[in-house]
């Protein structure tokens, strides 16, 4: 059941980002679309993701800053409808991938995991056990994102690269603020206790 606390945030947030013309925005998703997604790559979306994306889909008109340079990816919003389901696979293993070709490369090992291995591929093993314990980061826009989850919503928007990580919004209202705009005079920009995240949080960058 999705909770009313997580229609209203993300349907502010897809009326913020209608108000702010960055891009244009396609027919939100239908229950039989988000049901078709959630299926095919097995995660359901956090209530205040869903809300956003029912609102109206974004299209990939790539953002481009004032300064003539493009912000972010090339094709940075999420295909949800019409894209191939290898690039939202490929969209959506973006954190995990990032974490373990660190490991792999022997630049991160978490204490949390115990003592490294000296066997490289047993090292491996154990970081993709934890990753894949870790919970789900579902895509927003380029190399920011939110943990899924049905019944949650107001997490923080985290902006990924391996394993650093930054909050780039304390909820998805925010995220937009400070994506495609300066945020609004007085906007909270602390990191709500229950917002935090077994495995992600590890790695916050604390100057957010």
């Amino acid at each position: 059941m999705t909770t009313d606390g997580g229609i209203s945030l993300g349907t502010a947030a897809a009326r913020r980002l209608a108000e702010l013309g960055c891009c244009e925005i396609a027919p939100g998703l239908t229950d039989a679309e988000f049901a078709r997604i959630e299926a095919e790559h097995e995660f359901e979306f956090a209530d205040d993701h869903r809300a956003f994306l029912a609102a109206g889909l974004p299209v990939n008109t790539p953002y481009m800053s004032e300064a003539g340079v493009f912000h972010t990816w090339e094709q940075p919003w999420p295909e949800w409808r019409d894209g191939d389901p290898d690039d939202l696979h490929r969209q959506l293993g973006w954190p995990v991938r990032g974490v373990l070709r660190e490991v792999e490369a022997g630049q991160h090992w978490n204490p949390a995991w115990g003592e490294r291995p000296d066997d490289s591929e047993t090292a491996m093993v154990v970081a993709r056990y934890e990753v894949d314990e870790a919970p789900r980061l579902i895509p927003v826009y380029g190399h920011r994102f939110l943990p899924a989850g049905r019944g949650t919503f107001g997490n923080p928007v985290l902006s990924v690269y391996g394993t650093d990580i930054v909050r780039y919004g304390v909820d998805l209202t925010d995220y937009v603020n400070q994506e495609f705009e300066k945020p609004p005079p007085g906007h909270p920009n602390g990191f709500p206790a229950k917002a935090t995240m077994p495995f992600w949080s590890d790695y916050l960058n604390q100057r957010w």
